[in-house]
């Protein structure tokens, strides 16, 4: 599967430092990592209502966005963001928590719905589309639909962290292929991985 060239990863999180080390920042950790491998810093921008910084990864300008609004909200920092630089929606990649996955496994899609997610659900809402690349890190499930709320927005256990901080750094291996769009090359490493 040949995807876009990426020219925008948003990590997924809620801001603030109750919600640092919850499974829901999954998003928020890829983004912190990949940043500090490439030496570029995230900086608090009120007109993209969240942290930004342009880093070169593989020889192309990429965006890295983190918003500050709440997970419910992301999708008005990631349009702020898309509509300021002209970048399509194709040409995004939202790294998120996900439930549907066990701990340790990391998973690239293009498209597709919300399955749920808030952050999701309210980035297809404000960018009018679907179409953005997914880069989805898996936390686990509680097992029941009604404790889904309480998990989430908890610590993993030690283990579970060590998976999830693992799938992390994979998927950061193959971000060279990833930003390129060569998808199929990255799936492959990546699924293979776990």
């Amino acid at each position: 599967m040949s995807a876009s060239v990426i020219k925008m990863i948003v990590g997924l999180g809620n801001p603030g430092s109750q919600y640092e080390q919850t499974r829901h920042n999954a998003g928020f950790w890829f983004l912190d990592r990949l940043a500090k491998d490439y030496h570029a810093t995230l900086r608090a921008e009120s007109k993209f209502h969240g942290s930004v910084v342009k880093a070169i990864i593989h020889g192309r300008d990429v965006w890295l966005l983190q918003p500050n609004t709440f997970m419910n909200l992301s999708g008005q920092s990631i349009a702020a963001l898309s509509n300021f630089y002209k970048i399509t929606p194709e040409q995004i990649l939202v790294v998120h928590d996900e439930l549907d996955l066990p701990p340790g496994t990391i998973r690239l899609k293009q498209g597709g719905g919300h399955g749920g997610h808030n952050g999701l659900r309210d980035t297809i809402n404000k960018l009018g589309s679907k179409m953005f690349a997914r880069l989805r890190i898996g936390i686990g499930h509680p097992g029941d639909k009604s404790r889904v709320h309480d998990y989430v927005l908890h610590r993993a256990g030690q283990d579970d962290q060590i998976a999830i901080d693992l799938a992390i750094q994979n998927a950061i291996d193959e971000i060279d292929l990833i930003v390129s769009g060569d998808w199929d090359k990255a799936m492959n490493r990546l699924h293979t991985k776990n």
